[in-house]
């Protein structure tokens, strides 16, 4: 844990003023901290002097935001570290999942250096939570569950994780349901689900087998659900009221849920109303897709869904494309959704930090306080709304008060 230091010169969002053209400008002032095992004890004005015989670090006026939180990846299929390899194309995700089954025990073996590189990446980018999910399959059983695990253990201090034990290429065949459990032994920490109508063919068999495991190990539940249109409403609906028979509220999400963008918007409303009623949360990686309608954020954010941003795999066997930078996430959802002015950039911040923001709706100042933990993302810019605008990639990264 660090020990005693100040840093010195830190811009921090202080509120909003209105211009007399009707716009928002986000307000900063410069601020001294002081952080002491790992955690910040005292603010002072950047006019007021900083005790001496401590250390101090000067920030010079770089622009302090939460560090981020990359909510849904796939760190175990990345082919980082491997040499350059382009994606064979095929015609529908039977054909993909075939096309992975094929190269699993290839590269079951470099799991822990492929995912070290992807956690490196993340981490230089601000990201110092991951939610991972890890496939569970029977061409390999735990061989990638293990090497993420040892990935991770090496960031210890700097990245916390959340490891779900998914099923990939079905939950509802051969030994995938014993290997499950044995995941959720050997280090899972969440269990995962896939498509219980489009992989698993068994919508309500599929989903109870999902709370059966969770319960059994009083784990959270993060499912990926692609399946579109009714279908899809379905089995989110269905999945609602099995959270409701279990009592699981706020300890469940659905991944991708493209299928909430394919219903009417009075539909979209009511089943709004349900997640957030179960704090059922949704987790978007804001694909670029013609043929796909992503979820309905705004509309599930005004009715009190959690919403999270995360990078998803990239570059791998599904995608040659992505970064690592789920900032990148926020940006291109404000440019499909056209949010130009300060505040609604500003606000969109809230989808890569676990809702954490310095300002609130109302442009109050709400974050950092006293006993926050150390940890930021640094920048060179004006407001979190020109960080979402413009992606700066110069970047410093502290966690618990250490630069890392």
């Amino acid at each position: 844990m660090s020990k005693v230091k100040w840093l010195s010169n830190v811009k921090l969002e202080t509120g909003e003023r209105l211009l007399g053209n009707g716009t928002v400008e986000t307000e900063t002032a410069l601020f001294h901290l002081k952080v002491e095992e790992g955690k910040i004890v005292d603010q002072l004005a950047a006019n007021e002097a900083i005790p001496d015989g401590i250390e101090v670090i000067d920030m010079h006026g770089k622009l302090a935001l939460p560090t981020f939180k990359e909510m849904h990846n796939h760190l175990d299929k990345t082919y980082m570290t491997l040499d350059w390899k382009a994606c064979t194309p095929v015609a529908n995700l039977k054909e993909r999942l075939d096309l992975e089954a094929k190269e699993l025990s290839i590269l079951a073996s470099s799991a822990q250096l492929r995912a070290t590189k992807m956690i490196e990446t993340l981490l230089q980018f601000g990201s110092t939570h991951i939610r991972t999910h890890v496939n569970i399959d029977p061409y390999i059983g735990l061989k990638n569950l293990e090497g993420v695990i040892a990935a991770l253990d090496s960031f210890k201090g700097k990245v916390t994780a959340d490891i779900i034990a998914f099923p990939q290429h079905g939950l509802l065949r051969e030994s995938v349901p014993q290997l499950m459990r044995e995941a959720m032994r050997n280090g899972a920490t969440m269990v995962g689900g896939l498509d219980p109508a489009g992989i698993d063919n068994a919508i309500e068999k599929s989903l109870y087998e999902v709370m059966d495991i969770a319960t059994e190990f009083d784990a959270d539940v993060d499912i990926h659900l692609h399946d579109g249109g009714f279908v899809g409403y379905y089995t989110a609906d269905k999945w609602i009221d099995i959270v409701e028979q279990a009592n699981y509220q706020g300890r469940t999400a659905l991944s991708h849920s493209f299928c909430l963008g394919d219903i009417p918007v009075p539909q979209q409303i009511v089943v709004a109303n349900r997640l957030a009623k179960s704090d059922v949360a949704i987790m978007s990686t804001i694909p670029i897709n013609i043929n796909r309608v992503i979820p309905p954020i705004d509309l599930l954010d005004a009715q009190g869904v959690k919403v999270h941003f995360g990078c998803d795999g990239f570059y791998d066997s599904w995608s040659p494309y992505g970064t690592g930078d789920v900032l990148e996430k926020a940006t291109r959802f404000c440019e499909l959704t056209r949010k130009i002015d300060e505040k609604s950039l500003r606000n969109a911040l809230k989808w890569v930090t676990g809702g954490v923001v310095a300002l609130n709706e109302d442009g109050k100042k709400v974050w950092p306080e006293v006993q926050d933990d150390a940890s930021f993302v640094f920048f060179d810019a004006v407001s979190s709304a020109e960080v979402v605008a413009r992606k700066p990639t110069n970047r410093l990264v502290m966690v618990k008060g250490e630069l890392v």
